[in-house]
């Protein structure tokens, strides 16, 4: 069987529609995408509709199309984590080595933690999540640490038509609870989650306008992390990384 008998010729339609957009074709119709294809109209409507149902085809007027968030959104958030993880790594494999907890990386997507960077922690009782996991961000410290920047306004308007209850206490279940919640977080500059017997810690990273960009964490068992001692002890070393990488970055 040869190579191209794997290919799936809707994905491959599909993707080459959103080739054809360009700086200088900003908008196309159906019809166009069908005669560069060399296909019919018909034979394209159900790969359109599902391209414009994801968000990567915006649809601006009868059969006319450009390209949607989805495109930008997916695309900004691999290359601005690209750097951000080639200038943290260090620093968060140093934090892992100085205090034997997990320490991961991550960016927000929407609503949406992406974990892009983790450094393992070797003993056995540590929590280690995957790279590329995602969480909705009002579930985690890390989560909330990207939500550091955004004013109750923005809050309200990341999470308008999206249900936050339904989760694990305590998780914030109401948008008053996470107002509150984000409010008293961004005022000590850290948060703090607690889920499965661990708890985790987290701080922004933020580029040199202030903007949130990032966020790092440690996590690891309740034992190790609820004396009052212990828990600043981390909070200092999580800050003096985070000041290390802005610096880095040209943060602030």
């Amino acid at each position: 069987m040869s190579e191209k008998d794997y290919t799936v010729p809707a994905l491959q339609r599909g993707l080459r529609i959103l080739e054809m957009f360009d700086s200088q074709r900003r908008t196309m119709s159906q019809a166009e995408m069908a005669e560069q294809l060399g296909v019919s109209t018909s034979s394209l409507y159900r790969i359109v509709q599902t391209l414009t149902n994801m968000q990567y085809l915006n649809k601006i007027g009868t059969n006319t199309y450009t390209l949607g968030t989805q495109v930008v959104s997916r695309g900004f958030s691999y290359l601005a984590s690209r750097e951000i993880v080639e200038v943290a790594a260090p620093f968060i494999t140093r934090l892992r080595d100085s205090t034997s907890l997990s320490s991961h990386l991550g960016i927000r997507d929407g609503a949406e933690t992406l974990y892009v960077f983790r450094a393992l922690a070797l003993q056995r009782l540590s929590v280690n999540v995957p790279l590329g996991t995602r969480f909705p961000c009002h579930t985690t410290a890390m989560g909330r640490a990207l939500l550091m920047g955004m004013t109750p306004a923005e809050l309200q308007t990341l999470y308008q038509g999206q249900r936050i209850d339904g989760y694990p206490v305590p998780a914030p279940q109401t948008m008053p609870e996470l107002i509150a919640q984000c409010e008293k977080e961004r005022s000590q500059g850290w948060s703090q989650h607690y889920s499965d017997y661990s708890t985790a810690l987290a701080v922004p990273i933020r580029n040199f306008t202030g903007n949130v960009v990032a966020a790092i964490n440690i996590s690891g068992p309740d034992p190790v992390m609820n004396s009052d001692a212990v828990r600043q002890q981390l909070i200092d070393a999580l800050q003096d990384t985070a000041r290390e990488i802005m610096r880095q970055l040209g943060g602030c």
